[in-house]
């Protein structure tokens, strides 16, 4: 089995994340996405970040209804910061038959030596990287084990929405429409 690996915050999950998942999924030709909620990103030390658990539960319900969707939270009993190097390890171990690859932007692609072991990353996973304006991918796009793919992209962000929750906007068309009443009654 083949697994896209979509590791990410999701604070909160929105339609660019799932249009991203399914593209990723059609033209890879994956079995599955796994959206793999990250309690702490270590190269991300935000404090407008939402509970982990609210997180995993946004992305059940935007992915609901999806069987090649799942939410992936084996970074919930891991230590903190995050390191993708240990969760995939830990993937690994849990599941040795299937080949996963992970999925970023080239806006992380090109910041790729930031990682905790990266080199060993590339070595060992194929990297579907979507294209992001303004990043073209550094180095790393000219690696073998990279793969750069130029897809639809909705140019929202997850803090433009949390923003608009915090204004009292609408966030309609951003989100889906359960992601949108669990943020808006829920966490709000």
């Amino acid at each position: 089995m083949k697994v896209g690996l979509f590791f990410g915050s999701f604070n909160p999950i929105h339609f660019g994340h799932l249009i991203i998942g399914q593209y990723m999924l059609d033209q890879a030709k994956l079995d599955e996405i796994w959206y793999v909620v990250s309690p702490q990103n270590p190269l991300k030390k935000g404090k407008d970040i939402l509970e982990a658990s609210h997180r995993l539960n946004m992305v059940k319900l935007a992915i609901k209804g999806n069987n090649k969707f799942k939410a992936c939270d084996i970074e919930f009993d891991m230590p903190i910061p995050s390191y993708s190097y240990f969760t995939l390890k830990k993937l690994k171990e849990q599941n040795p038959t299937t080949e996963f690859q992970l999925i970023l932007g080239t806006d992380n692609l090109q910041h790729l030596e930031k990682w905790k072991d990266h080199e060993s990353i590339l070595m060992n996973y194929d990297i579907l990287s979507y294209y992001r304006d303004g990043f073209p991918g550094g180095e790393f796009a000219k690696n073998q084990k990279v793969r750069v793919m130029k897809g639809p992209m909705l140019n929202i962000s997850a803090s433009y929405i949390r923003g608009l929750v915090r204004m009292d906007r609408s966030i309609k068309y951003l989100v889906p429409d359960e992601v949108m009443k669990y943020l808006t009654t829920k966490v709000k």
